[in-house]
C-alpha cells in the first residue's frame, strides 16, 4: 500500500496549482514566483494537505536549480567570469562573512549557545540562488550592475559550500578531533574534483557532442544535453560541493562553442518547469506549526537577519560600481534567506548541534523570508517611483531648470528615439530630448547630444520642456505603461501637440489608440519588411517587385488593425476578421501572380524575339538565273 498519492495524481496536484496560482498571481502583478509559492502553501502539510512529503520534492526540484546555473553559465564566456573574480572572491566574500558575523553576534548578544549562534549565521547569510535569478531573469535584469552582483555572491555562496560544511561537525561536541582531519581531506577531493571538470570539460564536451550531433537525432541531443548537466552535478554532488556550482561550470565552458544555443533551447522547458517546481516545494516546507508554536520569535529571527543583512549589502553596494537605482534590486535579493540554509541547519540536527525544534524554526525563517522577497521588491519599486517622482533630479546630470522652445520633444531617446532625432537634426530641426535612464542621458551627452534627464509622465517637467508651445510630442519611452502614462498626459494637458507614438506590440498599438493617438508605429514591422525584401530577392524577385510587395503588405497590415481596433475585447470577431483579412489577401496576391504568369507565358521568349527581329531586319535576297549549260 502506497503512502500518500500516487506520480500521476501527484503530478496532477503539482501542475493544476502551478495553472491556477501563477496567473492569478500575475494578474495581480505579484509576479510568477508568488504564485509558485502559494501554490506550495495552498497544497501542503499545513495548507488543503494534498501533499505532505516537502522534502522529497524539494530534493527533486532543486534540480531546477541546477538547470538555471548552467543556462547562467552558457551566458558567460571565461573570459567574463574571469572579469567577475573579484566581485566573487572580493566582494560575494566580504558579504557572506560580515552577514555571517553580525548574525552571530546578534545572537549571542541575546544570550544564545555560541555553537548555535554560528550554525545561525552560517545558515542564514546564504541567499536564495533560486530566487535571485529568476527574479532577475523574469525582469531582464541580468546584464544590470545589480544583476551581475546577485550573480556573484551567489557563486560565492556556492563556492563556500564546502568549508560550512566542514565546520559543522567541529562545532558537534567531541567532533573536532575527527572533524579536522576529514574536512581538510573533502576539501581536497573537492578542489581536485573542479579541476578535473575544468580540464576534462575543455577536451572532451565539444567532441563529444560533436559526435553526437552528427547522429541527427534531436531528442538524442536533447537526452546527452540532460545528461551533461546531471553528470557534471552528480561530480560535484560526490565530493559535497554545490551540485548547481557544477553545472555553472559546464556552463562556462560550453560557453564559446557552437552548441551554446541549441543547448539553451534544449534544456529551456526543464529549466521553467523545475524551477516550477522548487518553488512549489519551498512553500510546501514552510513549517507554520513552528512558527505558531513562537511566532513572535519566528518573526523576530526573520526580522533580525533580514535587516543585519541590508545593513551589510547598503554599505557594500556604496562601494562598489552600482547605479543607485539599482542598489534596492541588489539588496533585498541577497538579503533574504536560501535553499542551502536549509541543508546547513538539516546538517546541525544530523551533527548533534542544534535539535530539531530550533532547526524547523529556522528553516520556516528562511522559507518565509524567500515567500517575502517578491514582495519585498514589489513595494520597494513602488515606493521609489514615488519617491523619484517628488525629488529633484540627481546631482551631476543635466537638470532641466530653463525653459525650452524646441517645435519638438523627444521622450524616451534609445534605439528608436535616436533614430529620429538624429533625422531631425539633419534636416535642420531641434529637438528637447528627456530620458530616465541615467546612463543613457550620459552616454548621449558623451556623443554631443543635449539630451536631459527626467520623468516625462511629471507634468511640471513637461511645461519646462516647453510641451505648452511645441508641436509634435515623440513618445518613444521602452517601458509600455509609462508609456501610456505619459500619453494620457499629454493629451490631457497639451490638446495642441500632434502626439507621434511607438508601439512595441499590437496590444500596444490598440491601447494607444483608445488614448486617441493616431501616428503610431510598430517598432519591428518595417525592419521586418526589410528582411522580408531581401528574402524575396534571394529567392529571384526583382528589387522594384520586392519593395512594392512589402510597400503592400505594410499597407494591408495597417488597415487590418485599423479595421480590428474598434473591436478590442470581442476576441471572436478579431479572429474572424483576422482570417479574412489574411484570406482576401492572399487570393489577390494568387490572382494577380496568375495574370503576371499568363502575361509572361504570352510574350515571346528572347531567343523568338531575336529570330523575329532578324528576319524582320534581313535584306531580301534576290535568286539568281540558274546557269547555262
Amino acid at each position: 500500500m502506497e503512502h500518500g498519492p500516487s506520480w500521476i495524481h501527484a503530478s496532477l496536484i503539482y501542475l493544476s496549482a502551478a495553472v491556477l496560482a501563477v496567473p492569478l498571481a500575475r494578474l495581480l502583478g505579484l509576479g510568477a514566483i508568488i504564485g509558485y509559492l502559494a501554490a506550495g502553501i495552498a497544497i501542503g502539510p499545513f495548507g488543503l494537505r494534498l501533499v505532505t512529503d516537502a522534502q522529497t520534492m524539494l530534493h527533486f526540484a532543486e534540480f531546477g536549480v541546477v538547470l538555471m546555473l548552467f543556462m547562467v553559465g552558457l551566458e558567460l564566456e571565461p573570459r567574463r567570469l574571469w572579469a567577475l573574480r573579484r566581485p566573487i572572491f572580493g566582494g560575494g566574500s566580504l558579504q557572506y562573512l560580515c552577514s555571517a558575523a553580525l548574525i552571530a553576534a546578534a545572537a549571542l548578544a541575546f544570550g544564545i549557545d555560541w555553537r548555535l549562534a554560528v550554525v545561525a549565521g552560517l545558515g542564514l547569510a546564504m541567499s536564495s540562488t533560486a530566487i535571485g535569478l529568476a527574479v532577475l531573469n523574469e525582469r531582464n535584469l541580468m546584464g544590470t550592475g545589480a544583476g551581475q552582483g546577485v550573480l556573484s555572491v551567489s557563486l560565492l555562496q556556492d563556492i563556500a559550500a564546502i568549508p560550512v560544511l566542514a565546520v559543522i561537525p567541529l562545532l558537534a561536541l567531541g567532533g573536532a578531533q575527527d572533524g579536522g582531519g576529514n574536512g581538510w581531506l573533502v576539501a581536497a577531493k573537492a578542489l581536485a574534483m573542479i579541476v578535473a571538470i575544468v580540464f576534462g570539460g575543455r577536451l572532451l564536451l565539444r567532441p563529444a557532442l560533436r559526435w553526437i550531433a552528427r547522429s541527427d537525432t534531436p531528442e538524442i541531443f536533447t537526452a546527452a544535453s540532460l545528461l551533461l548537466v546531471v553528470a557534471t552535478a552528480a561530480l560535484m554532488q560526490s565530493v559535497g560541493l554545490s551540485m548547481a556550482l557544477g553545472a555553472f561550470l559546464a556552463g562556462v565552458l560550453l560557453a564559446e562553442s557552437e552548441y551554446r544555443r541549441e543547448l539553451e533551447t534544449d534544456l529551456e522547458p526543464f529549466k521553467g518547469l523545475l524551477l516550477g517546481l522548487f518553488f512549489i516545494a519551498v512553500g510546501m516546507s514552510i513549517d507554520f506549526a513552528a512558527v505558531l508554536r513562537q511566532p513572535l520569535l519566528t518573526l523576530a529571527v526573520v526580522a533580525v537577519f533580514l535587516l543585519l543583512k541590508a545593513l551589510v549589502l547598503a554599505l557594500l553596494a556604496a562601494r562598489i560600481p552600482l547605479a543607485v537605482a539599482e542598489r534596492p534590486v541588489y539588496i533585498i535579493l541577497l538579503a533574504q534567506g536560501g535553499e542551502f540554509g536549509f541543508v546547513v541547519f538539516q546538517a546541525a540536527q544530523g551533527a548533534g548541534v542544534i535539535d530539531a525544534a530550533t532547526s524547523s524554526l529556522l528553516v520556516a525563517a528562511v522559507a518565509i523570508s524567500m515567500l517575502l522577497t517578491p514582495l519585498l521588491l514589489l513595494l520597494a519599486e513602488r515606493w521609489a517611483a514615488r519617491a523619484l517622482a517628488r525629488q529633484p533630479l540627481p546631482a551631476g546630470l543635466p537638470q532641466l531648470t530653463e525653459p525650452q522652445h524646441a517645435p519638438v520633444i523627444i521622450a524616451g531617446f534609445g534605439r528608436y528615439g535616436q533614430i529620429i532625432g538624429r533625422l531631425l537634426s539633419a534636416n535642420g530641426w531641434s529637438a528637447t530630448v528627456l530620458d530616465h535612464d541615467v546612463e543613457q542621458v550620459e552616454a548621449v551627452r558623451r556623443f554631443g547630444w543635449p539630451a536631459f534627464y527626467g520623468d516625462a509622465t511629471r507634468l511640471d517637467l513637461l511645461r519646462t520642456a516647453g510641451a505648452d508651445e511645441a508641436k509634435v510630442f515623440v513618445l518613444a519611452i521602452d517601458d509600455v505603461e509609462q508609456s501610456l502614462d505619459c500619453a494620457r498626459l499629454v493629451k490631457e494637458h497639451f490638446p495642441q501637440l500632434t502626439l507621434v507614438a511607438r508601439a512595441r506590440n499590437v496590444d500596444h498599438y490598440y491601447r494607444l489608440r483608445k488614448l486617441g493617438v493616431t501616428l503610431i508605429e510598430r517598432e519591428t514591422l518595417d525592419s521586418a519588411l526589410l528582411s522580408a525584401r531581401s528574402v524575396l530577392e534571394t529567392l529571384g524577385l526583382d528589387p522594384l517587385s520586392a519593395q512594392a510587395a512589402a510597400e503592400r503588405f505594410r499597407a494591408h497590415s495597417v488597415e487590418l488593425i485599423e479595421q480590428m481596433a474598434p473591436h478590442q475585447g470581442d476576441e471572436a470577431r478579431l479572429i474572424a476578421l483576422a482570417k479574412v483579412g489574411r484570406q482576401q489577401f492572399e487570393e489577390t496576391w494568387a490572382h494577380e501572380r496568375a495574370e503576371r504568369e499568363a502575361a509572361a507565358a504570352a510574350r515571346p521568349t528572347p531567343l523568338d524575339a531575336v529570330s523575329a527581329t532578324a528576319a524582320a531586319t534581313a535584306t531580301p535576297v534576290t535568286p539568281r538565273p540558274a546557269a547555262s549549260d
